[in-house]
């Protein structure tokens, strides 16, 4: 999932050397913690949300194939 994730932003961000992505894991889901470059994170996030509730979306999508459960967390 986390290369999932960072090809994605890679592609939306103009610093993609400073895209990072991690995992935790937990019981239930596995949260994946998106870092970008403060002049990035608009462009991740998105007017109203959108960007950041479709990757989201994308990612709930690929974990329901793999049976397991996923978030994201925009860290600034």
């Amino acid at each position: 999932m986390e290369s999932l994730v960072k090809y994605i932003v890679t592609s939306l961000v103009d610093q993609p050397d400073q895209v990072n992505v991690t995992q935790v894991p937990g019981e239930e889901e596995s949260v994946i913690e998106l870092r970008v470059a403060p002049k990035d994170l608009g462009k991740v996030i998105g007017k109203n949300g959108r960007i950041a509730k479709s990757l989201r979306t994308v990612l709930q999508a690929a974990g329901t194939k793999q049976g397991k459960n996923f978030s994201l967390e925009i860290v600034d």
